[in-house]
């Protein structure tokens, strides 16, 4: 038998990654767990009041998960976990010094909830990676899907009384409470629909075509500036990554087509769209990078500046939710500022260096060849835009960001990067050229006995390797490329 590790000691093996000793045939028990998670991802689309369905389901998943085997918490994954405790302990300390203690309590333990949550999903992405990955984004997608079309015949009035329950001021909402938030949602889908149009076959790439017709429409609805530049945000980043990334160049001509074609489609969309008195009149308001409620002193950018003087003078924080209560009419509006003032100077800090090493992490484990390198790049463009958009709104409760960050940060330390073996070139003897079934022809005028050795060239059949060295196809027998004296 062949292998590249044959020749090792059982104890210099590489150690399997824990998702390959899993059989091909999963339990009932597991196949009710991932089920549960679809379920759980699908309800995410559905939050008009908070404890929300998503949130009682994700709980039973924090203990559920771990108790059948479908995590796998490495190294990284605990670090990760012990930052994101710290950062939550500080929330704690930032309680203390609150004058609403009760109101700052329940928020906190909601962060706390989300921590522990992103941490599962991620353990859950680690212990498979690729497919744990593509079942999420399956079910966000799905969710997305029925949240869209939702806010679509409330904003048109499809179904009587819709109106009232999926639009506000004017905006769609879909089954969500705010149209910000409705719209953000919408954009990991946005951008996953568009990677399945692109690579996937057959029906499933006209199937993925309307969907992204049906997400691109309802998050025009939504009329969230923050909402428009995350989905033009992200979806210049998984392109220009899939450009750099492509394997061949016909992948790179299609993506410069969707480009194209996709720019033309879209401002006719909008020039349509625009024809529309209401509609017209609403895109011009909302297009304006600067509204009437940004300026002043009661304005964002006067609570903004506000929050800045409070961060310096307050190292602890002043606990959460006390910004609104106490020093301005709504919140910041920043969710970096926000997080400073919940969790003060050490709390904040952490939370905002965790995004810089993200992004930057992010942007490395994106060119490495890993076999879900398509889906990281999705997760990774759609995470992007959010933690960008987190500069003008408070994003540290958006269930979908932690979804998001779950992906990333599980794919990225567990999913190894797949490598390609160099050929291996070995020297046979006459006996071993035998076995190996190639006939021994003695040169012309030669003694047998001063014959020289006939060397061949050996090569395994070309498979994937990664950096552990294991490969699915490594029993295989060498076959001989050629021989020559």
């Amino acid at each position: 038998m062949y292998s590249v590790t044959s020749g090792l000691k059982a104890s210099q093996r590489p150690a399997l990654h824990p998702s390959l000793t899993l059989g091909g045939k999963k339990s009932f028990v597991h196949q009710a767990a991932l089920w549960l998670v679809y379920l759980t991802v699908i309800s995410g689309a559905f939050v008009f009041a908070e404890p929300a369905p998503v949130d009682l389901l994700t709980m039973g998943l924090i203990i559920g998960l771990p108790v059948v085997g479908l995590t796998y918490f490495n190294g990284g994954l605990k670090m990760l976990l012990a930052i994101l405790l710290v950062i939550a302990a500080c929330h704690v300390v930032s309680v203390m010094v609150s004058k609403h203690t009760g109101d700052s309590l329940i928020h906190v333990a909601v962060s706390l909830y989300l921590f522990v949550a992103a941490a599962v999903f991620a353990a859950f992405v680690a212990r498979r990676p690729k497919d744990h990955a593509q079942l999420i984004f399956s079910a966000y997608t799905a969710a997305a899907v029925i949240a869209a079309i939702a806010g679509i015949i409330g904003y048109f009035g499809i179904l009587p009384g819709a109106s009232e329950v999926f639009t506000k001021f004017g905006r769609a909402t879909g089954p969500f409470k705010d149209p910000n938030v409705f719209g953000a949602f919408l954009v990991p889908a946005i951008v996953y629909a568009l990677h399945s149009f692109l690579n996937d076959p057959g029906l499933r790439k006209i199937a993925m075509s309307m969907s992204l017709g049906v997400l691109t429409l309802a998050a025009l609805l939504s009329f969230s500036r923050g909402a428009w530049a995350a989905s033009m945000i992200s979806i210049m980043v998984y392109l220009g990554l899939s450009f750099l990334t492509a394997k061949y160049h016909r992948q790179q001509l299609n993506i410069v087509a969707m480009v194209l074609i996709g720019g033309i489609l879209a401002t006719l969309a909008i020039t349509a769209a625009a024809q529309t008195d209401a509609v017209g009149n609403l895109l011009a308001e909302r297009a304006q990078l600067v509204q009437a409620y940004d300026m002043g002193h009661e304005g964002r950018f006067g609570g903004q500046s506000k929050a800045m003087d409070l961060i310096v003078s307050h190292p602890f924080g002043i606990g959460a939710l006390e910004f609104a209560r106490t020093y301005h009419s709504e919140e910041v509006h920043n969710v970096y500022l926000t997080m400073f003032l919940k969790a003060g100077w050490l709390g904040g800090g952490l939370f905002l260096i965790l995004m810089a090493v993200t992004i930057a992490a992010g942007l490395r484990h994106a060119f490495r060849r890993t076999a879900s390198q398509s889906l990281f790049i999705v997760a990774f463009a759609a995470l992007l835009a959010i933690i960008l958009e987190g500069a003008i709104i408070d994003n540290d409760h958006w269930r979908h960001f932690y979804l998001l960050f779950a992906v990333v940060w599980g794919l990225m330390l567990s999913d190894r990067t797949i490598v390609r073996r160099p050929r291996i070139v070995a020297d046979i003897s006459e006996q071993r050229m035998q076995l190996a079934g190639i006939p021994n022809i003695p040169l012309p005028n030669a003694e047998p006995k001063r014959a020289p050795r006939i060397q061949a060239r050996v090569e395994a059949k070309p498979v994937l390797y990664d950096v552990r060295g294991y490969s699915a196809y490594a029993h295989r027998a060498p076959r001989i490329v050629r021989a020559r004296h």
